[in-house]
């Protein structure tokens, strides 16, 4: 599998990610399962799970599998690659150039916390905030996509 730079920038080109790619492409696929999730229509259904065609993994449950699996992937970040999760966010969600990366990026290393999934799981344009920061420093996740779609 290649994970994909596009042919830098020259704002861009500096821009090195401590976090790996495949793994920001992870957590923007993972996020965009979290957040497709529906309210919960019937909380103790009583019903055989093959009988609602698994209509229920649909709905944002208590206990929640992907949930709990963003939540371990960004608590088993390092402290350095929680910080670059943050900067990506900042980075789109702000409109930044992305020769402020270096900016943005010290702006969360001080901001920096035990509560990084907390405020990801919190910020539910999170996806699309890491993606389009990825855009903005010349990186793509269409290869990953592409090999698990």
């Amino acid at each position: 599998m290649e994970m994909t730079r596009r042919t830098a920038l020259a704002d861009a080109s500096d821009v090195e990610l401590t976090i790996p790619l495949e793994t920001v492409c992870f957590i923007i696929m993972k996020a965009r399962e979290y957040y497709a999730k529906d309210v919960v229509t019937e909380p103790d259904p009583g019903s055989n799970p093959s009988d609602d065609r698994g209509a229920a993994v649909l709905e944002d449950h208590k206990n929640d599998a992907t949930e709990q699996e963003l939540r371990s992937i960004i608590d088993n970040l390092s402290i350095d690659e929680q910080i670059d999760l943050v900067a990506l966010m900042w980075l789109a969600r702000n409109d930044e150039a992305a020769r402020e990366w270096k900016t943005v990026r010290r702006e969360a290393a001080e901001a920096h916390n035990e509560h990084t999934e907390d405020y990801f799981l919190g910020t539910p344009l999170a996806p699309d905030y890491l993606a389009d920061a990825l855009s903005m420093l010349d990186y793509s996740c269409v290869d990953y996509e592409a090999e698990r779609l």
